[in-house]
């Protein structure tokens, strides 16, 4: 498939640490979001907890996200703690499809406090989406300048990430999108956690959003739970 790409940022609704609802949040809100890339914010299956349990990739409890992805044609990236081969476990971003469940990336950079609690995973990673590149991050990673730098040599044609911010750092949120955007020269879309999530985060930005490739905004959702933000988007020229 070529031409335009409908994309969208969901902020679902997130119960602590329980996938199966969640899941079906995911669900319900990819036949809701009219596009064929859905993404969803930073842990959003189990909600931002360090000693929350890895999610296993042919866990049941995810089949309705396959099943709503089948349904509405749509690739899903959904956050989620993921079991390491090493030992410990990722902060990851799964894509789930019409074929299944698969690791699309896991976080690079962490942040002090998750250290204790998770272990470091990829570099800069390409997923591709029909003919589109797409560089693939998760919260921290979208403040680093190696990464940022990685990922605007993969020549990406969208970048995408799901983040976690305090309500009063939305600005650190959209100065961070409109960075990468004129790195990258690449549409940007960010999902981010709306409403209440652990770990002190009692009040998260949401405001997620899409920018064009010189960081113009072209559509942003509230602050609230449940709000999705779709655009549909040519490749940039180079």
């Amino acid at each position: 498939m070529s031409g335009p790409l409908r994309v969208a940022a969901s902020q679902p609704t997130c119960v602590p640490k329980d996938v199966k609802r969640n899941s079906q949040e995911h669900a319900e809100m990819v036949r809701q979001s009219d596009a064929r890339l859905v993404v969803f914010p930073e842990l959003s299956l189990t909600g931002y907890h360090f000693d929350v349990e890895p999610v296993a990739l042919n866990s049941p409890e995810l089949d309705v996200i396959v099943d709503a992805c089948i349904e509405e044609h749509s690739i899903a990236l959904a956050g989620a703690p993921v079991e390491s081969s090493a030992g410990g476990k990722h902060i990851a971003m799964l894509r789930v499809d019409a074929s299944g469940v698969s690791i699309a990336y896991r976080k690079r950079w962490l942040g002090a406090p998750e250290r204790a609690h998770f272990i470091p995973g990829d570099g800069p990673t390409v997923l591709a989406v029909d003919t589109w590149r797409i560089g693939l991050g998760i919260c921290k990673d979208t403040g680093v300048s190696a990464h940022v730098n990685g990922v605007a040599e993969l020549a990406v044609d969208l970048y995408v990430a799901g983040v976690l911010h305090h309500d009063h750092e939305l600005e650190e949120q959209e100065e961070r999108a409109v960075r990468i955007a004129r790195a990258c020269q690449s549409y940007v879309t960010f999902a981010s956690v709306a409403g209440s999530t652990g770990e002190g985060f009692d009040v998260a930005a949401g405001n997620s959003a899409i920018w064009d490739a010189q960081g113009q905004l072209l559509a942003r959702a509230t602050d609230r739970p449940g709000a999705i933000v779709q655009a549909s988007i040519e490749r940039p020229s180079r």
